[in-house]
């Protein structure tokens, strides 16, 4: 066959991404040179975003056994769980980190559109949608615009497509400023026997384009991904996509519509390296070769050439295989919403994808040299020589006394005042500021909306309900990627179980640094193997994800921010139960408190460097905890629960009243006067680690007085140590000991902390 393409060279591969090596890797794989249009298409390909290829050979070893698993990680467009005989959870996670430090907006916008296709293909309508975001300190000028936009972008575009906002996170630190963090994530519901895959099937189907024009936008948007930020990188706009929410709801309706009728073979989204990824990728999974005319794809800009029809990654399109005898149907029910859909090519009983425009071939290559052949590395690590992160130290900015001896001496004011600044501290404050710009109750389905540990939300025509969370912890990988990433799936777990549910399933969005710097990579390999292994221990299996690397800037490294998102069950949304402290009730820790003080972030914040021994971690504690506090909540004993992670015992109870309080739309109190009866270190109590340490398995829960006997028993029995602390006041008040603090001053300095960087 003639190719009618220029020869691609060496210099043009290392332009576009590509290493000398993995040039040649090419040429061997062909058995010639590569036409320019076989070239790109292997540049997003084979770069990191799409091949994984420093990645991979780790993720193979990830935890995913279940008896719910509908699909193996990798295998689809995003992970699938049985919730019962006839309905799925589908899930999944991904970055858009890279387009959102240069254009915010539209990259977090795009980031929330690309997720919600990726799970509308697989058949689900997606329900809930959950974020994760990173920053640097919100008060300087740029770093607010970055959090202004992103938060915008989220917002429009789920709020136009008409998705629920059910949780996220947001997290300050200068390692951020030049390398925001944007992690976005989707959960939708499907039937089971109405699941799509992504595998081509035999030949001799056709091959449809369906959804908005091609146009340049997204060009080269997979290696622009796949490289560190700097002063070059900022000027490639083009690399950024466009997206158009109201154009993507049509396409999801119009898309659920086939699947639901069954009209189709194949479906994948065209998201990272466009058009070449999607047919790459149902060739090579489904065994078959794809023949492609580019002249046939709907397009909106002029004098486009073959590589930018196969890498634009414009948005809200999809490729679908269809058998011909029910084309006309498929037609139909685009036509109906008012979208291009247009016939482009068809399977071959060959392996080869081969690419014509206007008659002449420009590509004709092995589909699984391109999808699966990408070469897998090994990178090197090494623990860092010196703290790589010591540049955020700082001068305390504490005051002269500190709350040991503030509580010591009985000095209400000077307690209140060093409460309000912690609270209104950006990781401290209330986060309503940005999540009340999402539409939380669309669908009617919310039971626990976002600012509380987990949102739960109804399954639609059923009695279940989910409970999903979202957590990062770059503070604790930093210091210790193994133990911080096994922490931070057990925050996870207890985010989940403290909502009532059981923990099913984990994705995860993995954001690290260059993995070609052997720092770097140690960081990235010790996380992933402690994320595996307390999953394992857990029984959740992870069902897929994303990596995100090059996070860095000239400045440096962001912090290591393997963030995770898990996915819970209630069989019966009854049995939800709230973070709340409702006044009357008896508050208690439950489980095995060990606070710790030097790792957290309260002892950053007010104390001096970086750094310190993170709170101990024993799994099986974390299981027996959680296992009883579900036993407990099965038998209506509790009515409220929080986990005692970030911010510690005080951070935790405080917000138990706040959300009484906004609930209530009154102001009420807290006692916390058995807090010194803990079985801590008694010699020489120090306040600070007892009110702000961190620990792991254990919570905060409130009871009815008369419901504590039965709890207490049962807690006994189960070996899992149970100690009342308090209860919730009808007076505005937190009582520490002696001293008195007017409750809802805390409350404004909580709940105005980010107001003024919105308004």
């Amino acid at each position: 066959m003639v190719l009618a393409d220029r020869i691609g060279n060496k210099e043009e591969a290392q332009k576009l991404g590509l290493l000398e090596s993995e040039y040649e890797l090419i040429c061997d794989g062909l058995g010639r040179a590569p036409t320019f249009t076989e070239l790109a298409m292997f540049s997003g390909m084979w770069s990191e975003h799409c091949s994984y290829k420093n990645s991979i050979l780790l993720l193979k070893q990830l935890y995913s056994q279940s008896d719910r698993l509908l699909a193996k990680p990798g295998e689809e467009n995003a992970g699938a769980l049985r919730l019962d005989d006839r309905l799925a959870v589908v899930f999944k996670i991904e970055s858009h980190n890279h387009p959102s430090a240069i254009e915010p907006y539209q990259g977090a916008a795009t980031g929330v559109g690309g997720i919600m296709r990726d799970i509308f293909t697989m058949g689900a309508r997606p329900i809930i949608s959950l974020n994760s975001l990173r920053f640097g300190n919100p008060t300087e000028p740029r770093n607010k615009w970055l959090l202004k936009n992103v938060v915008k972008g989220i917002g429009d575009y789920g709020n136009a497509l008409g998705i629920a906002c059910a949780a996220g996170e947001i997290f300050f630190h200068d390692s951020y400023s030049k390398n925001p963090l944007v992690n976005a994530m989707t959960v939708g519901i499907a039937e089971i026997d109405k699941m799509a895959s992504a595998r081509a099937g035999k030949p001799g189907n056709l091959v449809i384009y369906v959804g908005a024009k091609t146009g340049r936008d997204g060009i080269h948007g997979a290696s622009f991904a796949s490289k560190e930020l700097s002063n070059e990188s900022a000027e490639e706009r083009s690399a950024v996509q466009v997206g158009d929410p109201f154009m993507e709801k049509l396409l999801m309706e119009a898309t659920l519509e086939c699947l639901k009728k069954k009209l189709v073979v194949a479906i994948q989204d065209m998201g990272a390296a466009g058009l070449v990824s999607s047919s790459s990728e149902m060739s090579a999974s489904g065994g078959v070769g794809m023949r492609l005319a580019l002249e046939k794809v709907p397009a909106r800009e002029e004098g486009m050439e073959p590589f930018e029809f196969m890498l634009s990654e414009s948005q809200e399109r999809m490729l679908l295989i269809v058998e011909k005898d029910r084309k006309e149907e498929v037609l139909a029910v685009f036509e109906k919403w008012e979208l291009d859909a247009a016939v482009i090519g068809e399977t071959t009983a060959g392996k080869n994808l081969t690419i014509s425009f206007h008659g002449k071939i420009y590509a004709d290559l092995p589909a699984e040299l391109l999808a699966k052949k990408a070469p897998r590395y090994e990178r090197e690590f090494q623990k860092p020589a010196h703290d790589l992160w010591a540049r955020f130290n700082h001068e305390s900015h504490q005051t002269p006394d500190d709350f040991s001896q503030l509580l010591t001496k009985n000095d209400t004011e000077g307690l209140g005042i060093f409460l309000q600044q912690l609270l209104s501290e950006p990781n401290f404050a209330s986060k309503e500021p940005v999540y009340e710009q999402y539409d939380t109750d669309i669908g009617l389905g919310k039971i626990i909306g976002p600012g509380q540990n987990a949102g739960v939300y109804r399954v639609p025509n059923s009695q279940m309900a989910l409970s999903v969370t979202v957590d990062g912890n770059g503070f604790y990988v930093a210091q210790e990627p193994y133990l911080g990433a096994q922490h931070t799936v057990a925050e996870c777990y207890r985010n989940i179980v403290s909502s009532g549910a059981t923990p099913i399933g984990l994705t995860n969005c993995l954001n690290f640094a260059n993995p070609y710097k052997p720092e770097n990579f140690y960081f990235f390999r010790n996380a992933v193997l402690g994320m595996s292994d307390a999953c394992a221990k857990l029984k959740i299996p992870i069902t897929g994800g994303n990596v995100s690397f090059y996070n860095e800037s000239e400045d440096g490294p962001v912090l290591p921010t393997p963030t995770m998102g898990m996915v819970g069950l209630l069989e019966d949304a009854s049995y939800t139960l709230p973070a709340i402290l409702q006044p009357g009730e008896r508050l208690a820790v439950l489980g095995f408190f060990k606070p710790q003080l030097g790792g957290s972030l309260y002892a950053y914040l007010r104390r001096r460097s970086f750094g310190g021994v993170l709170p101990p971690l024993d799994l099986e504690q974390e299981i027996r905890c959680g296992e009883l506090l579900l036993s407990l909540n099965r038998k209506k004993l509790l009515s409220g629960a929080i986990d005692l992670s970030f911010g510690g015992l005080l951070y935790a109870a405080l917000r138990l009243v706040f959300a009484a309080n906004r609930k209530n739309r009154q102001t009420s109190g807290l006692d916390l006067c058995g807090v010194l009866s803990l079985p801590v270190k008694q010699s020489a109590v120090n306040f600070d680690e007892l009110y702000f340490g961190e620990s792991a398995h254990s919570y905060l829960v409130a009871y009815l007085p008369e419901k504590e006997k039965e709890i207490v028993d049962i807690a006994t029995r189960a070996g899992v140590p149970f100690q009342p602390i308090g209860m919730g006041l009808p007076a505005d008040l937190l009582k520490l000991g002696d001293a008195e603090i007017v409750m809802s001053q805390l409350q404004s300095s909580f709940e105005n902390g980010l107001k003024l960087l919105f308004y």
